[in-house]
């Protein structure tokens, strides 16, 4: 009896998730909260907002990036109450949104410094044979006491895309404790962020354009 009852429960489960599905019209393949399928728009918000995350665009500008968020949040629990136009409508502002997160220009850079600082392969350790280089990134943020400052990572192309995301972000979250520990930088002044493979400034096919491109740029930044 009781085998009975619970292949009727889970029948009828089974038809209410497909019976949902259809009526909100889902249309790609995306699991989430027990349902499957979900319109284009939807996935493409999601997508556009986690890219964001992983440019570390949540970090340079917080409050638009929360908005971009809040929207594919709202357009999730707007589609889930059957209200498909409208929450495909919010899931396209959201992924707009998210895409237009923190041109560049939308803050003013004061000056720049381009630390070149060659990690071990798989290591976002600080070497001793780069203090040099550091105290000089260190006398350049002094000079400007009291600015926010902010230390993007880059890297290579050698390993996978999202591999060098990581590094990149452990590799400017490393400089910044040096700062902090070594050259009494005040953490609260400094941001971090990654940005992978990206944004190369040389070619990725020469030993030495390699070590231009494994590098954390420091931005001194103005109202």
């Amino acid at each position: 009896m009781q085998v009975l009852v619970a292949r009727r429960l889970l029948i009828g489960a089974i038809l209410f998730s497909f019976l949902f599905v259809l009526g909100c019209a889902g249309m790609e393949f995306a699991p989430k909260n027990g349902i499957w399928y979900y319109p284009k728009e939807l996935v493409d918000a999601k997508k556009a907002v986690t890219d964001a995350k992983s440019a570390g665009k949540d970090k340079i500008c917080p409050k638009a990036y929360d908005e971009a968020k809040d929207l594919k949040r709202k357009a999730y629990e707007t589609y889930w109450s059957c209200k498909d136009k409208e929450a495909i409508s919010i899931a396209k502002d959201a992924t707009s949104k998210a895409k237009a997160l923190c041109p560049k220009g939308s803050e003013k850079v004061i000056d720049k410094f381009t630390l070149i600082i060659n990690f071990d392969f798989d290591k976002a350790t600080i070497r001793k044979a780069d203090a040099a280089e550091l105290r000089k990134a260190t006398e350049f943020i002094k000079k400007y006491p009291g600015a926010k400052v902010r230390l993007e990572g880059h890297t290579d192309w050698k390993g996978t895309e999202q591999y060098n995301q990581d590094l990149s972000e452990k590799r400017s979250a490393a400089t910044k404790e040096y700062l902090v520990t070594k050259g009494n930088i005040d953490a609260s002044r400094i941001s971090t962020v990654g940005y992978g493979e990206t944004n190369p400034v040389a070619s990725n096919k020469t030993d030495e354009g390699r070590f231009q491109n494994r590098r954390v740029e420091i931005l001194i930044l103005g109202d």
